[in-house]
């Protein structure tokens, strides 16, 4: 634009007012087509100040602020907008419920819809951050009650003074942000990086001050930034392991209808746990019982839960702040393992103890994985499976036809967390205190497959705990599940007794 026709940022704010005030258009098909000015008169007084005042700082405030210091350092002079998502539709009016991105949440302790946190570069060094939010709803023009997202339809949410008090962060209406990041890129001129995939308006507006190949490095920068946990993160991994030990033990306890009915009483089961103690499931879980269990990623979970078939449980605890457990059980469904499904489950179990053991500051992120591989390979040959012997097996990879997947992955916010992280940071790096992985190697026999005898098929183990690096080796967040065949047995044999 030139000068005569840009608007100031002034300008810009005052157009979103006016378009806020504009009045709320009722949806089709409502039962009730026009709105009379007496009734929209009555709506808009008589409602009691609910302001909050006073609020102390969330706990994940302090930890968020340092989290923004070093991508402020990693980015110095540049403009850094890290939107945190929308709502997606599920059918027609109907949303899924909303989970905001994990980029956003890290650097925040914030979780609201539509939110973008703004890191604008300071001339003198470092950056100033500000939380762009959607403010209380607009009692003026009937949005509160009218618009299908009015707090008098989906809850109250936090004004922008709340807000403010609550992150530790400066906070602006983020209806305004468009016209301010836009106004701001061709008045400040600065490198510009946007976290992608959460705001097509948002990225529109940047295109012409981003570059793929330099949002894809703040991305890659967010993920590792959250490989080495704080202390107030593992706080949050253990409760989140606290309560999905206590979603196995209502499984059990519910084995019964769950054979009686299906896996997805099991599901149901957990899912309840998930809810009463946490914010949710971290991910779908696998309630995967007989030949199931030999599917990696089994979510359906509508098949029959039979006695004298196992069943492969592996689901987690979303805690509130969202960082999520991720544990796996394979449980003898009648109480007791049978000689071979006890076989399978032991070499599984010991390739497990090896993985856990190899887990220590300094260590190679591979050699958990290695050492477990190992254990499985050795198992496979000793049966007569695959031809030894253990190191050609290996070096091969001969042992994936049973196997299937790596023995880890790095645990935090998301499931598969730090997933964009560079492999030097990741798969090949040197493991730290406060990182949180897990370990879960596992045996699967088809049930189509013909090179394993016929008792075999349709079995499938998998043993998964959540382990912290610590200073002198690790600890295991959710040791408090037995894991060993006969400590399995003996904790169900209680729970049902």
């Amino acid at each position: 634009m030139n000068e005569a026709t840009e608007p100031t940022t002034a300008e810009a704010a005052e157009t979103v007012d006016e378009e806020q005030d504009q009045p709320i258009k009722g949806r089709k098909n409502g039962l009730y087509p026009a709105l009379s000015d007496e009734l929209a008169e009555v709506m808009k007084s008589g409602w009691a100040d609910t302001e909050l005042r006073d609020l102390a700082p969330v706990e994940q405030s302090a930890y968020a602020a340092k989290r923004r210091a070093a991508l402020s350092a990693r980015f110095p002079g540049e403009r850094l907008v890290i939107p945190a998502g929308s709502l997606k539709t599920r059918a027609n009016d109907t949303e899924y419920p909303f989970r905001a991105a994990t980029e956003y949440v890290h650097l925040t302790g914030d979780q609201t819809q539509d939110a973008v946190l703004v890191l604008e570069p300071r001339a003198e060094g470092g950056h100033d951050a500000t939380a762009y939010l959607l403010p209380r709803s607009n009692r003026e023009n009937g949005e509160f009650w009218l618009d299908g997202q009015g707090e008098l339809w989906v809850g109250r949410r936090h004004s922008l003074a709340e807000a403010e008090a609550l992150l530790g962060l400066p906070t602006r209406d983020v209806r305004k942000v468009v016209a301010e990041l836009t106004l701001a890129a061709e008045e400040k001129p600065a490198t510009t990086r946007i976290v992608r995939s959460y705001d097509a308006a948002l990225e529109a507006a940047l295109a012409e001050h981003t570059t793929r190949h330099g949002d894809e490095e703040l991305r890659v920068f967010l993920s590792e930034l959250r490989l080495v946990k704080d202390e107030w993160e593992v706080a949050q991994l253990q409760a989140a392991c606290d309560a999905t030990a206590k979603g196995f033990t209502d499984v059990v306890r519910e084995l019964a209808q769950a054979v009686a009915s299906s896996e997805r009483w099991i599901e149901g089961t957990f899912y309840r746990r998930a809810r009463v103690e946490g914010n949710d499931i971290g991910y779908g879980s696998i309630c995967a019982a007989g030949a199931h269990a030999t599917t990696l990623h089994w979510v359906r979970n509508d098949g029959e839960v039979r006695p004298g078939e196992l069943l492969l449980l592996d689901a987690g605890v979303e805690t509130h702040t969202l960082y999520t457990a991720d544990v796996t059980r394979t449980l003898p469904i009648d109480g007791r393992f049978d000689e071979l499904q006890r076989k399978i489950y032991d070499a599984v179990h010991d390739a497990q103890e090896a993985g856990i053991a190899a887990v220590k500051p300094g260590a190679r992120y591979r050699d958990f994985h290695e050492a477990s591989q190992r254990v499985l390979a050795e198992r496979l040959v000793e049966w007569g499976l695959v031809e030894g012997p253990v190191d050609r097996v290996l070096e091969l990879a001969l042992q994936r036809r049973w196997t299937l997947h790596g023995t880890g992955h790095m645990l935090g916010l998301d499931v598969h967390d730090c997933a964009q992280a560079r492999t030097e940071a990741y798969v090949d790096c040197v493991l730290e205190p406060s990182m949180v992985l897990t370990v879960e190697p596992g045996l699967y026999f088809q049930a189509d497959d013909l090179t394993v005898p016929e008792e075999y098929r349709g079995i499938g183990v998998r043993i998964e705990d959540d382990i912290l690096v610590t200073t002198d080796g690790n600890r295991n967040l959710s040791a408090s599940l037995p894991r060993s065949s006969t400590e399995v047995e003996a904790w169900m044999a209680g729970l049902k007794g």
